[in-house]
C-alpha cells in the first residue's frame, strides 16, 4: 500500500518534533535558523502545512540528521506532497475532516464502535443517501450524492491487497433502527452479512444485544480508533458527535476510546452470534 499523504506529513512532523525537542532546541529558535517562524515549524509539525525540499534540507541540518535519515525525511515530504483521492473533495469538508480522511486511508487497523447505525465504512448506497437526506435535509442532492460517493471511495481501503483490518461493534438498536425503511435495511443487512463472508481474515463485526449489562460506550459517540504500521507513530481516535467531528492524539484520552472498545467487545456476542443476529434481523425486514 502506497502510504497515505496525510500519515506521511504527520510522521515527518513527528519525526521533526522529537528532534528538535531532544536537542533542546525551540520552534522559535528552529524557525529563525532556517529563516521563518514559530507558526510554521509548528504547522509542519503537526502535519498540516507544507515544506519544500530546500528548507527541510536547511532544517535537517539544524537538527543534525544524518544523511540517511534525512534521504528518509525527503521520501516522506515527496508522500505527503502528492494530490490525494480525497483533494477533489476539499470544499465539501473542513480541513480536519480531509485529515481524518487520509488518515483512515493510511491505517492499518481500526476499531469502531457505533450506536445506532451501521459504522460508515460498511454502508450500502442508499443506506448512506438515507442518512444525508435525514440528517441534514437542507444538503442539494449534487451534495448528497458527492458525499455519499465519498463514503463509497473510503470502503475501498476494506478492498485489495492489503486491506486494513476493521473491528466493529455495532449495537443491537444499529441494526433495528429503521434508516430509509425495510428495503433499504433488509439489503443493508445482507450487504453486511456479505462483507463479513467475504473477507473473514481483515473484518469483524460485534454486535452488543439489548440484553447487555451497561458498559462505558452505552450512550456515547461513534468513534473510530486508527492504528498504524509505523512502530513511530501513535493510535489516533476519531470522534463523529450530532454536531461536531474531533480528531484525538492524547494519549490518555485515547487510552479512555481503547478502554471503552474493550469494554463493549467483551459484552457484544461472539462473531458466529452476531452474525446470526444479522441474518435473523435481516429476515425480519425482507
Amino acid at each position: 500500500m502506497s502510504m497515505s499523504t496525510s500519515v506521511a506529513g504527520w510522521e515527518l512532523g513527528l519525526r521533526l518534533r522529537e528532534r528538535r525537542e531532544l536537542m533542546d532546541i525551540t520552534a522559535v529558535s528552529a524557525g529563525k535558523a532556517i529563516g521563518t517562524s514559530q507558526s510554521y515549524i509548528s504547522g509542519i509539525e503537526s502535519g498540516k502545512l507544507k515544506i519544500n525540499a530546500r528548507k527541510l534540507a536547511e532544517l535537517a541540518a539544524v537538527l543534525e540528521f544524518d544523511e540517511a535519515e534525512v534521504e528518509e525525511l525527503q521520501e516522506l515530504r515527496e508522500a505527503a506532497g502528492k494530490r490525494a483521492w480525497w483533494s477533489a473533495y476539499s470544499a465539501m469538508f473542513s480541513a480536519e475532516v480531509s485529515r481524518y480522511f487520509g488518515f483512515e486511508a493510511g491505517a492499518e487497523s481500526i476499531r469502531a464502535y457505533s450506536a445506532g447505525m451501521i459504522t460508515s465504512l460498511l454502508q450500502t448506497e442508499d443506506y448512506a443517501m438515507a442518512i444525508m437526506n435525514g440528517g441534514a435535509p437542507s444538503i442539494r442532492l449534487a451534495e448528497a450524492n458527492r458525499r455519499v460517493e465519498v463514503r463509497m471511495k473510503r470502503q475501498q481501503r476494506l478492498e485489495g491487497d492489503d486491506p486494513v483490518r476493521l473491528t466493529t461493534v455495532i449495537t443491537e438498536s444499529g441494526l433495528r433502527q429503521m434508516v430509509g425503511g425495510r428495503t433499504v435495511m433488509a439489503a443493508q443487512l445482507k450487504h453486511l452479512v456479505a462483507k463479513i463472508n467475504q473477507h473473514p481474515d481483515t473484518i469483524e463485526v460485534r454486535i452488543v444485544p439489548f440484553s447487555a449489562d451497561y458498559h462505558n460506550a452505552i450512550g456515547g459517540s461513534t468513534f473510530y480508533i486508527l492504528g498504524f504500521a509505523s512502530s513511530r507513530l501513535p493510535d489516533l481516535v476519531w470522534q463523529e458527535t450530532v454536531s461536531t467531528t474531533d480528531l484525538i492524539d492524547q494519549p490518555m484520552r485515547i487510552r479512555e476510546y481503547s478502554l471503552a472498545h474493550s469494554q463493549a467487545m467483551d459484552y457484544a456476542l461472539d462473531r458466529t452470534e452476531s452474525l446470526g443476529l444479522i441474518e435473523q434481523i435481516g429476515k425480519e425486514f425482507a
